[in-house]
């Protein structure tokens, strides 16, 4: 080790340490708001299950609001990481919008994963930072995959139907409740996934030879 170098080992390690400790309160925290909700949500339970103090948890992050819009852009942040670079490296719509679908069913198997919806439900009709954090997410994947529906019906892979815009609605409904209710349920999740998400866009199903594990 270089004397350049000595200076910076401690810095790094307090990052690491930090980085660490954020991770950690942010999971316990994603458990607790997809069990008990915002409203419920308890910070000294969180430090606890954590393994941290109420004092570390306060370090990090103001109050629970700052909180829970950690964890709904944490959640964002591993989703895309997990899930929608698969979509962003399909060679077209449909295998895009079927990424998409078993890509997430997958990502459901993570308990986690339940707190978007718990917390969209909890802030429906509200005025709310983190209501509406949730709503901008839901927005622009809406918008993504009304773009990817439109581009396939244009090359003529999806057959014409409702608006893509609507249809990309149903999507997100078809997608969210085969996560929600056939949670870790593998391999079935990921194959049922793609069968609705199929009979949705009109598409004929996959030949049961051809199909991607999940």
């Amino acid at each position: 080790m270089t004397t350049a170098e000595t200076p910076e080992s401690p810095r790094r390690t307090q990052a690491d340490r930090r980085a660490r400790t954020r991770s950690a309160l942010l999971e316990a925290a994603a458990r607790g708001l997809s069990e008990y909700g915002y409203a419920n949500l308890v910070l000294e339970r969180v430090a606890s299950e954590a393994g941290y103090t109420r004092g570390a948890l306060y370090h990090l992050f103001a109050n629970k609001e700052d909180l829970a819009l950690a964890v709904v852009k944490w959640v964002e942040e591993t989703w895309n990481a997990e899930v929608r670079h698969l979509a962003d490296a399909a060679p077209d719509p449909v295998a895009a919008l079927i990424a998409l679908a078993r890509g997430h069913a997958v990502y459901c198997r993570r308990e986690v994963a339940r707190v978007m919806l718990t917390l969209r439900v909890e802030f429906t009709g509200q005025s709310h930072p983190v209501g509406r954090a949730i709503s901008d997410i839901g927005e622009e994947f809406i918008a993504h995959c009304a773009a990817l529906i439109s581009a396939g019906r244009s090359s003529g892979a999806i057959p014409a139907g409702p608006p893509p815009q609507e249809t990309a609605h149903a999507y997100l409904g078809v997608v969210e409740a085969v996560g929600i209710h056939l949670a870790g349920q593998a391999p079935y999740d990921t194959e049922l996934a793609e069968r609705a998400v199929r009979g949705l866009l009109g598409l004929p199903p996959a030949d049961q030879d051809g199909q991607a594990g999940g």
